[in-house]
């Protein structure tokens, strides 16, 4: 095995070592965790997490993010539990505009992100049992001579954890970026959103398809999942008053679990979807909350023997689903690296992936701040040129292009 763990002995000298640390126990983490396992590489995942966050998160997997998902070991379960998104609708004022349909080798698959957590989990448990580390956090990060190493906090603490390569997948609030000088810069584009997963009810489309609605106060999306549809409704100033902040409560962060939502009245939430769809949704059945899309990509994805990868990297509007299927690509592109620098020695294996990931990441926020500015509020003759464009670019030969950008082909 690559990187065979070991510890030292004395209460005082006690240091565990690994091939790989990975900082973060999320999907990316877990994945990278799996993905290396498999390839005989020691590995570590730290997660301050003490059991996988139910709360509502994301929920697509785009075919490139299912095709790593099936080569760590999960395909066949999340599978079962999914389900597959086969194209889009967008309509204005109930007049259709365009209509896609996905290739099915590049269906999106839709299943919530807790249950890709609890598979690749127990996967990793598989491959490498005691990987995972819950209730770990790490509380400070140095480089060593041959590697870095790790001092652990938490209800679970531990001895440090000396590794030849750290990888961190931690979410968008990680500090270990400015521990290696790393920066984290705003990108273009931000919006709020309201959102809510309601079960499926009389009226409400039961389709496999994504519905768009561009209306004139701002887009709501119906996005198909398991047992139902999520809704998401952009928040324009009108809206905005119908927020409850509460006693210091924060907007949702999309990318970090830690961070409890912004809620939104469930009878407002209603009322919006509503007016600008004609869909009732039974207040009593929904728990919406709050959220602000934001983007920001790090400076620099790695930096000597550390890399960034997922949201640590890359901070996604969530609009368009992109965030999670990047950050599997991210992992995906480390588990071929890393085999080879831990059997090389290499001190900086990290170029070019930082560089190709990188690239990835600003053309996702490119697309990701296209499809905020399509669903913003628009009347008058931004809403008819709006509606004009959407046609247009659901036509031969424009659609295709259209469809490899939403199912996440060339990142």
């Amino acid at each position: 095995m690559t990187g065979d763990a070991v510890s030292g002995a004395g209460p005082s000298g006690a240091v565990e070592r690994v091939g790989v640390a990975i900082v973060g126990g999320g999907p990316v983490g877990l994945l990278l965790g799996c993905l290396l396992a498999a390839r005989d590489v020691s590995v570590a995942v730290v997660e301050r997490r003490t059991e996988v966050s139910t709360r509502a998160r994301a929920i697509g997997v785009h075919a490139p993010g299912f095709a790593v998902l099936a080569e760590a070991g999960v395909g066949d379960e999340l599978a079962e539990q999914a389900i597959t998104i086969t194209g889009g609708e967008v309509s204005c004022a109930g007049r259709v505009l365009g209509r896609m349909r996905f290739p099915e080798a590049s269906a999106v698959w839709s299943l919530p992100q807790h249950l890709v957590e609890a598979a690749l989990e127990r996967r990793l448990a598989e491959l490498a049992p005691g990987a995972l580390r819950r209730g770990v956090e790490a509380g400070s990060v140095r480089g060593v001579r041959g590697g870095v190493e790790l001092s652990p906090t938490g209800e679970s603490g531990g001895a440090p954890l000396r590794a030849d390569y750290l990888v961190v997948a931690a979410g968008v609030r990680s500090r270990l970026r400015e521990s290696f000088g790393v920066g984290w810069r705003r990108a273009a584009g931000s919006a709020r959103y309201a959102m809510a997963d309601v079960a499926f009810s009389e009226g409400a489309p039961d389709d496999e398809l994504a519905q768009l609605r561009f209306e004139a106060d701002g887009v709501v999306e119906s996005l198909p999942m398991p047992g139902g549809r999520r809704w998401v409704a952009h928040l324009g100033a009108v809206d905005r008053g119908v927020v409850d902040r509460g006693a210091g409560a924060v907007l949702a962060d999309a990318a970090d679990p830690a961070v409890e939502p912004a809620v939104i009245d469930a009878a407002a939430f209603a009322e919006i979807i509503a007016v600008r769809t004609g869909v009732q949704l039974d207040p009593a059945a929904i728990e919406p909350s709050v959220f602000e899309a934001r983007q920001h990509l790090a400076s620099r994805f790695a930096a000597g023997r550390l890399a960034l990868a997922g949201d640590t990297a890359h901070e996604l509007s969530p609009i368009g689903g992109q965030g999670m299927t990047l950050g599997f690509l991210d992992a995906f592109a480390l588990a071929a690296v890393l085999p080879e620098a831990l059997a090389m020695s290499d001190p900086a294996p990290f170029a070019h992936y930082a560089r190709t990931r990188r690239r990835a990441a600003a053309r996702a926020c490119r697309r990701a701040r296209f499809n905020m500015a399509m669903g913003a509020p628009a009347r008058g003759i931004r809403l008819t040129l709006r509606n004009a464009v959407v046609r247009m670019l659901a036509v031969p030969p424009v659609r295709a292009v259209l469809a490899r950008t939403f199912t996440m082909r060339g990142l």
